[in-house]
């Protein structure tokens, strides 16, 4: 499957938080597709290493809520803006829930009033399918299943963004997309305390550190590698049929955790195993799967990367940065020592 950034050949594009995990990778579709980009992120949550350094690119390094620094960020009065800047995630949302609702709740609405200021342009919105659909409904989780009943505040202002989107979009008659995202990982996908499972463990896994499991291992996630995430919110941003709806972006597989984890000692040579701990009180998930049928209908959404592939590019990534990785406190895994590790390659 193609990523369809050819379709941004010339035309003037707004990442936030384009430094993050998906942002990067994003803005590099983007630029390869001859696009004029710019990106803002205040590098809280990431890294300038993160931020392309070749193609058509302006870098605004500033916060969201800073009003001058969004003014500046959409100074070019861009055609499309894709909002992903966020504070991530649940673990980080239970500990700082105010932050979490600044950014992720007065950092949407901001964004929104800046859209409608500029001429109106398309906004494509990545949420959150891991957040949503709450604890009870039914496999695979389709888009109508929407919950109240959330668990951590970062699933509340995940949501409370769809919501905006729904308001603006009617008052203002803003372009908007929402899309949900499950469970991103690949290149660019740093480790550190409030990062995905995956980088984390992988990391783990190439110091020789055991990986701790907090449950039986038998739970699922829908993985998806980030290029697939990259193609779906490039298609959102040009579809015309996709204006106003809601559409999951997943792989419309179920990893367990505990397969998961042995994937990765195998990818990083790693014999330290596993080790199991309580589980953490908000996450009652005990599955994740994603129905991809509107997404597939609407966008022509189609996953390619097989997730044993994506596994092997995310620790081919890892290695290549490993000096940095291995060593920048910013990437340290939760409940690790720096002082016993030994780094391995």
């Amino acid at each position: 499957m193609t990523t369809p950034s050819h379709a941004y050949a010339g035309r003037s594009v707004l990442v936030t938080g384009g430094a993050g995990a998906i942002g990067s990778n994003l803005t590099r579709a983007l630029l390869e597709g001859g696009a004029r980009v710019v990106v803002i992120d205040d590098l809280s949550a990431s890294s300038a290493a993160n931020v392309p350094t070749e193609g058509d690119l302006r870098f605004v390094r500033g916060d969201i809520l800073d009003p001058d620094a969004l003014s500046d960020a959409f100074g070019e009065s861009p055609e499309v803006v894709f909002h992903l800047a966020a504070s991530f995630a649940n673990q980080k949302s239970v500990e700082h829930p105010e932050e979490d609702l600044r950014i992720n709740g007065v950092g949407i609405l901001r964004v929104l009033e800046a859209a409608v200021a500029a001429g109106r342009p398309r906004v494509v919105y990545a949420g959150s399918g891991c957040s949503v659909y709450g604890n009870d409904a039914p496999m695979p989780l389709t888009e109508g299943t929407v919950s109240t009943k959330l668990d951590t505040p970062y699933q509340v202002t995940k949501l409370l963004g769809e919501l905006y989107l729904n308001y603006y979009g009617e008052h203002y008659g803003l372009p908007v997309v929402k899309t949900r995202l499950f469970n991103s990982y690949g290149p660019w996908d740093p480790p550190g305390r409030y990062r995905n499972v995956i980088p984390n463990f992988m990391w783990r896994a190439l110091h020789g550190i055991p990986l701790p499991l907090t449950g039986d291992g038998t739970e699922t996630r829908d993985f998806t590698f980030v290029g697939d995430i990259v193609d779906g919110l490039l298609r959102a941003g040009t579809s015309d049929r996709a204006v106003g709806m809601e559409m999951n972006l997943a792989a419309g597989r179920e990893i367990a955790i505990g397969d998961l984890a042995r994937k990765i000692n195998e990818a990083a040579g790693s014999r330290a195993g596993v080790e199991h701990r309580p589980r953490r009180a908000w996450d009652r998930k005990k599955r994740l799967l994603a129905s991809i049928d509107r997404a597939r209908d609407v966008l022509g959404y189609e996953p390619a990367c097989a997730f044993d592939d994506g596994l092997a590019a995310t620790a081919r990534w890892f290695r290549t940065h490993w000096s940095r990785l291995a060593t920048d406190p910013k990437f340290l895994p939760p409940g690790v020592d720096p002082t016993a590790l030994r780094p391995r390659t």
